[in-house]
This record gives C-alpha cells, sequence and structure tokens, in this order.
C-alpha cells in the first residue's frame, strides 16, 4: 500500500464509575486513534497511553506532536509500506511504543480490510471465543470492594484481579478470599507500587492460594523480582518490565519470571506481541493478554489475539460495559456465558461508529504524506 496521510483524534470517553490503581485515578478514557489513509482504502488504530506518565514514560499528550513530527515522516517515506515494515522503519526513534503500535495497528487494519481478512485469520488462530476476566481497582472500603467482586461473578467474569498497592493489600484480598471462596481465580496487580524491601507484605499474599502477583516492583528492578521468586510461593508476573521479547528472553534467562502479561501497545505493536507469546510458548512460560482500558478498537484486536494457542491464562478481555455505557464502534464486545467471541470481521474486527467518534473527539490532526 501507499500511505498517503494520518489522520489523528483524540477522543474522551466517559467511565461508568472511576478506576483507581496505584498510579491515579481515572474518570474520562482520554486517547488518541489513528486513521491510516492509503490508496487501498483506511484503518484505524487506538494509541493505549494514560493521561499522565506514570504507568510508563508515555502520556496522551506526546502522541499527537510526536507522531506528526518524528513517526509520520518515516512512514511516509516509504514508497510501500506493510504493518510488517511498521517497527524496522520506526525502530531507531527510542522509546514511545504504544504511539508505534498505533500506527502499526491503523495499517494492518487498512492492509486486511483491503484483503478482506480478518485478524484472527491472520493471526491462524483456531478457538472462535476467549474467557473474560476483570481488573477490579481499588476502593475507598472493603464492603464497597466486595460489592463490585460480587457483581463481577454474577455476570459471569472468570477471573477477578485485585489491583493493590502498600496499605490495600493484604485485608482485601483476605476478604476477597473469605467472602467467595477458594473456588474464585484471583490474581493480583501492584502496577509496580513497591520496593525491593517490601518482600514481607509480598510473602503475606502466599496463603491466599492467588494465581499470580503481578508487576511488583518498578520496570528496572528485573534481578529483584529474581530475588522475590525465591521468598515466595505464588507464581510471580511481569508487566510493565516485559517491553519486549528480548527483555523477556533475559528476564526468563535470569529466573526473574513465572507468567507474562502481554499488552500491545506496551510491547510497539500486535506483531511484537505474537513474537512474545511465540517465545514464552516455546519456553513453557505461560502468558495471558493484559488490557489498557481500550475502547472497542482495540478490545477486538486483543480479543483475537488472547484466542492464540499460548494464551492459557484468564486475560483482562473484559466486555465494553465493563469501563463504557457506550462504545465508539457499531458492534462492541459483549460477554456471553463468561466469553468473549472472537472477531471476523475483515481487518482487526470491529465497525467504527463514525457519529459517536466524531461526538467523543476533542482534537483534530491531519498529517499529509
Amino acid at each position: 500500500m501507499i500511505l498517503q496521510g494520518l489522520e489523528l483524534r483524540r477522543v474522551q470517553l466517559p467511565l461508568i464509575a472511576p478506576f483507581q490503581t496505584s498510579f491515579g485515578t481515572q474518570t474520562v478514557r482520554d486517547i488518541v486513534l489513528v486513521r491510516a489513509i492509503t490508496d487501498a482504502g483506511e484503518g484505524w488504530g487506538e494509541c493505549v497511553t494514560m493521561p499522565w506518565p506514570l504507568y510508563s514514560s508515555e502520556s496522551t499528550d506526546l502522541v499527537i506532536p510526536l507522531i506528526s513530527a518524528h513517526l509520520a515522516p518515516r512512514l511516509f517515506a516509504a514508497p510501500q509500506l506493510r504493518a510488517e515494515d511498521v517497527r524496522p522503519l520506526l525502530g531507531p526513534i527510542h522509546g514511545h511504543p504504544m504511539a508505534k503500535a498505533a500506527l502499526e495497528a491503523a495499517i494492518l487494519d487498512a492492509e486486511l480490510t483491503a484483503e478482506g481478512r480478518s485478524f484472527a485469520a491472520y493471526l491462524g488462530v483456531s478457538r472462535d471465543r476467549v474467557p473474560c476476566g476483570v481488573s477490579v481497582g481499588i476502593f475507598p472500603s472493603i464492603p464497597e470492594l466486595l460489592a463490585a467482586v460480587e457483581a463481577y461473578l454474577d455476570q459471569g467474569y472468570q477471573r477477578i484481579k485485585l489491583k493493590i498497592q502498600p496499605g490495600w493489600d493484604i485485608e482485601p484480598v483476605r476478604a476477597v478470599r473469605q467472602t467467595f471462596g477458594a473456588d474464585v481465580p484471583l490474581q493480583v496487580d501492584a502496577n509496580a507500587a513497591y520496593a525491593p524491601t517490601d518482600i514481607t507484605p509480598l510473602q503475606a499474599l502466599d496463603p491466599f492460594d492467588l494465581l499470580l502477583i503481578e508487576q511488583p516492583f518498578p520496570e528496572e528492578f528485573l534481578l529483584a523480582n529474581a530475588d522475590l521468586r525465591t521468598a515466595i510461593t505464588t507464581p510471580l508476573c511481569l508487566d510493565e518490565s516485559a517491553t519486549s521479547t528480548a527483555v523477556v528472553a533475559d528476564a526468563i534467562r535470569a529466573d526473574a519470571v513465572d507468567i507474562i502479561n502481554i499488552k500491545p501497545g506496551r510491547v510497539g505493536g500486535f506483531l511484537e506481541a505474537v513474537e512474545m507469546h511465540d517465545l514464552c510458548r516455546a519456553r513453557g512460560v505461560p502468558v495471558w493478554c493484559g488490557g489498557m482500558v481500550e475502547s472497542g478498537i482495540g478490545r477486538a484486536a486483543n480479543t483475537a489475539l488472547a484466542a492464540l494457542d499460548g494464551f492459557t491464562l484468564v486475560g483482562d478481555n473484559s466486555a465494553f460495559d465493563r469501563f463504557f455505557a457506550t462504545d465508539i464502534v457499531t458492534d462492541p464486545r459483549v460477554m456471553v456465558d463468561g466469553h468473549l467471541r472472537v472477531p471476523t470481521r475483515p481487518g482487526m474486527g470491529f465497525e467504527l461508529d463514525v457519529d459517536a467518534v466524531r461526538a467523543a473527539t476533542v482534537e483534530t490532526v491531519t498529517v499529509a504524506a
């Protein structure tokens, strides 16, 4: 294809309820959508940055200027473009994996739509549905947390993930276990809120039979995770630290990880995510597909990705109404019997609701080749 232009739309989608983690609280999902305009048609991608550079060094404010000034010119310079070309073309630009992932997704969506092929077919997945897990934020009180968990279990979610931080860890986990029993698949996510010296509170989680502890330490403390693994019996999962397939290979070699959470935005795109999945599968390391409070654009593609054989653990594949009252696609992901159907529509698996996108747009920038 020939890339003729990019349209960058910043949209704001209100959340049904505040979502609090150790690094902040969101009431509105503030994201940038990328529309790739090619000679073969158009495609859309979603940039999953947060409004502040706390989860990672990226933030939503930087996406449009970065793409306009530095990333788009490198793609426009290519006489022909395929999705597999995006990573090497943007490789000289350090960092910014989420912005790069959005561009790759938009190009891939255009490419697959032009071919009449779905992302699921492109991946070669055999499953037609994936189980739904839900991420439960930090609440003002334990009774409010228990009410939320009960509602999610009643809806059919097959795995509960609790956000934790120092001071909100042992007691909420104990309360959920005591209230709902040992049979509920339960895991926790610290979002790097603990220091490498915080071994005792993490050891105290062992009796609760958790599926895993996710990302206890900041991204750069990879070897601290290896030390922690010798001090706890609960499996250790990496998220923020798992920035690339090469880093994951090092973590496995260093005995610093049991499980990997794969998020396409965090690792720089869906193609890198597939490579990370393949590496982990070959090394016998379980993986699951994480979420970044995506709209229906990113949620559809994540559902197809999570259908790959190596995704043996339930991921953050929640239905759209976990976070949003309405979506910006006409066919939002709806949970049925605790599962999401793998999309088979050509492209990345969604049909855009153009009117909804326009209504949610707060800024539009067009970048011409």
